[in-house]
C-alpha cells in the first residue's frame, strides 16, 4: 500500500518538472531578439519565467515569480492573505513596490499594512510554489487557494494537492525547501 503514494508523488514531481521544463522553452521561444519589439503582452498561459529573472531593486538578486507587468502573486493581496485567511484579488490602483515586484492590495489599509513591514507579508520562495521548491524546481502557482500561513510566513502552491503534501510535513519540507531555494537562486 506504500508503494502507491511513492508512485503518486514520483508521478507528482515528473510531471512538475516536465510543466516547468516546457513553461521555460515557451518562455524561451517567445523572447525577441530586439527588447525594443517586446510587447509585454504575453498571454495567460505565459509563466513568470522571463520576470522573473528580475532582481529586485535596493536587495540582493532573487527570482521572483512576477507577471509581464511585475505584478506578484497574480494581482492577489498578500495582506490579506493573513488578515481575511483568503485569496482577494488586488486593486490596480492600490499599489506597492518591494524588492522589484509590484504588490495589488484590496484595500488601502492592507496597503498601508504592507507598507510598514512588507517583509512580513511578502510570499516565501519569490511568489514560486512552494513545494515545487522543496522538490527542487520553481512552478507557477495556478491555484490562488491554495496557499498556508505558517509561523507568521506565506506559503503558496500551485495547486491543492501540492498544498496538501507540502503540509504533510511542513517543517521539514521548509527546512528542505531553504536549502533548494539557496540552490535554485544562485547566481
Amino acid at each position: 500500500m506504500k508503494r502507491f503514494p511513492d508512485s503518486l508523488a514520483a508521478a507528482y514531481v515528473m510531471a512538475v518538472i516536465v510543466l516547468a521544463g516546457n513553461s521555460a522553452v515557451a518562455a524561451s521561444e517567445k523572447q525577441t531578439s530586439d527588447p525594443a519589439q517586446s510587447t509585454g503582452e504575453s498571454g495567460p498561459d505565459a509563466t513568470a519565467q522571463d520576470a522573473s529573472q528580475k532582481e529586485p531593486k535596493g536587495g540582493t538578486p532573487g527570482k521572483l515569480n512576477v507577471d509581464s507587468q511585475g505584478i506578484v502573486l497574480k494581482g492577489y493581496d498578500a495582506v490579506a492573505y493573513f488578515k481575511q485567511g483568503k485569496p482577494v484579488k488586488g486593486n490596480p490602483a492600490i499599489e506597492s513596490a518591494y524588492q522589484g515586484a509590484t504588490y495589488l492590495f484590496a484595500s488601502s489599509a492592507n496597503k498601508a499594512d504592507f507598507d510598514k513591514e512588507p517583509a512580513k507579508y511578502a510570499p516565501q520562495y519569490g511568489a514560486f510554489c512552494s513545494y515545487g521548491v522543496v522538490m527542487g524546481v520553481l512552478v507557477d502557482p495556478t491555484d490562488p487557494g491554495a496557499f498556508a500561513v505558517y509561523k507568521g510566513k506565506l506559503y503558496v502552491c500551485g495547486n491543492q494537492g501540492a498544498m496538501k503534501d507540502f503540509k504533510s510535513d511542513i517543517d521539514a519540507n521548509i527546512e528542505k525547501a531553504d536549502v533548494n531555494w539557496r540552490q535554485l537562486t544562485a547566481p
